[in-house]
């Protein structure tokens, strides 16, 4: 069997990103509840190799605070705790937990003492990413300083035990040496073989969806992203003609999505189903501005369809191509935050008669593009920008006016053009345009106008959990600038949105 190691989950955004780090490895990796305890663990992963504590946003020394089995730190497998799973390490062998010389947000200088085990490969100093308040200041007995940050003791060890902390997130790819961290735990520390690949987990998933299925039949809500797209071709790989695909036509695609559809579908080994439900969506959305509110009445509705379909094609699952970040935004483990409710998942509602089947869930995008190309998807689609299952209603910023969704439409339209026509396209991992809900004063044909106001955003990222705002020459910023204010005749102003993630999400809404 193969070997594994555990993330256990204390709430953190990133948990789920760690298991996918030590995958990439080639090391299965997956995410278990932090009330698992010593007894489970070694009865249902006899083949653990070590075991991961995440991070989390809540305060350790507080009541309330998530906690874990005491005993997974004797149990003879090395841990490694990362932020909050740090603090637990020091709290739990009687080191001290508090507020440190200061707290310590984004790039920080980390200053190394020992270039050796769990940093072997590092350099005396090196960029890592933080994100914490308090911070362990008093070791437990048996442990060293390894590295060390102006505000904080940032990376502690006990060989002997195997026991590791590390303040900083080398799971993030702002971390630069991250990856090498979590190579020395998992290949030098836990002694780990290179026994996991996508083919596993394709073989795996359809097996999985065969037996979940089953004797029933299934529908699939299928958007033209590269998720649902891989998602139906693993459930025609395991179920055939018993699958039907659903395209639903909400009125917020992207610009001649129906005929995209119909076009690179309609060859496939399935049902293909059509519906037009944008009367119904605007009319849902008439007067909404709140953005969970639009992204739960989207929820829902999407699903009050597929009800009515699943009728008609006598379903009793629906297959979505739910990938980790959606789950982990719309607060994806009870001591998570959430931080917007993804259309299906926040958004489902609780009597749905559809039992759920979603073969994606803990993957991130960049895995889904991979699991695509060797499923044998066009790199057209493979590659496809992310797109939100909201679409276009997430990217007015106030009421979704007919006015207005067409005024993004072909905003959005203007900039994935002027991207291809540029060959940048490829280059960046998501482009779109974002209608706000402010007027400008401009002028245009020598006379005065008041008209709306177009933010384009650019974001350069590998999961989707962190995200740089893409430096594309100014040169295509001012095409692209030009095309919108003299196509689109209600804008008369285009600005540039220069915010990473954090502290922004990548959508607006």
């Amino acid at each position: 069997m193969q070997t594994q190691i555990l993330v256990m989950d204390f709430g953190s955004q990133y948990a789920h990103l760690i298991a996918r780090r030590v995958r990439d490895l080639g090391v299965y990796s997956e995410v278990v509840p932090n009330s698992l305890n010593y007894k489970d663990i070694k009865t249902k992963y006899p083949n653990i190799e070590g075991i991961i504590l995440s991070g989390g946003p809540d305060d350790v020394v507080k009541d309330g605070a998530p906690q874990c089995d005491r005993k997974l730190l004797d149990m003879g497998v090395p841990v490694l705790g990362l932020c909050y799973g740090h603090h637990i390490i020091g709290h739990y062998l009687g080191g001290k937990v508090g507020l440190g010389a200061g707290r310590e947000y984004g790039m920080t200088k980390l200053k190394v003492v020992m270039t050796e085990s769990i940093l072997k490969g590092f350099g005396k100093t090196e960029n890592v990413w933080m994100n914490h308040g308090n911070s362990v200041t008093a070791l437990p007995d048996g442990f060293e300083i390894a590295a060390r940050t102006d505000d904080c003791i940032a990376v502690i060890q006990n060989k002997e035990k195997r026991i590791y902390g590390v303040q900083f997130h080398p799971e993030v790819t702002h971390t630069k040496k991250g990856k090498v961290l979590l190579k020395n735990f998992v290949f030098d520390i836990c002694s780990c073989k290179k026994d996991w690949s996508m083919e596993h987990f394709i073989a795996h998933e359809v097996g999985k969806i065969k037996g979940q299925v089953a004797d029933s039949r299934a529908i699939i809500g299928l958007s033209g992203g590269v998720d649902s797209s891989v998602a139906a071709i693993l459930a025609s790989k395991a179920i055939g003609s018993k699958l039907a695909a659903v395209f639903v036509d909400t009125g917020f695609m992207r610009q001649d999505e129906p005929e995209f559809i119909k076009k690179t579908f309609s060859s496939w080994d399935m049902k293909l189903i059509m519906i037009d439900a944008r009367k119904r969506f605007y009319a849902a959305l008439k007067g909404v501005v709140d953005p969970e509110r639009k992204r739960k009445i989207i929820g829902e509705l999407f699903i009050r369809v597929f009800d009515e379909v699943a009728v008609i094609e006598k379903a009793q699952i629906l297959i979505q191509g739910t990938i980790y970040p959606d789950r982990i935004e719309s607060g994806g483990s009870k001591d998570s935050s959430v931080i917007k409710s993804h259309h299906n998942v926040g958004g489902l509602p609780k009597d749905m008669k559809l039992k759920l089947c979603e073969p994606l869930r803990d993957l991130y995008k960049d895995e889904v593009r991979v699991v695509a190309k060797k499923l044998g998807l066009s790199d057209e689609l493979a590659m496809r920008h992310p797109f939100p299952g909201p679409g276009l209603a997430i990217r007015i910023i106030g009421e979704c006016t007919s006015e207005n969704v067409e005024i993004v439409k072909q905003a959005n339209h203007i900039v994935l053009d002027e991207l291809r026509v540029a060959g940048e396209y490829d280059n960046i991992w998501q482009a779109f345009a974002v209608l706000l809900p402010v007027k400008s004063v401009g002028v245009q044909g020598d006379a005065r106008s008041y008209k709306k106001v177009i933010a384009i955003r650019f974001v350069n990222s590998v999961d989707a959990m962190s995200a740089s705002f893409s430096k594309v020459p100014y040169s295509l910023l001012e095409k692209i600038s030009t095309r919108i204010t003299n196509e689109v005749g209600q804008v008369n102003r285009v600005v540039y949105d220069i915010t990473n993630k954090p502290p922004g999400t990548i959508e607006w809404e």
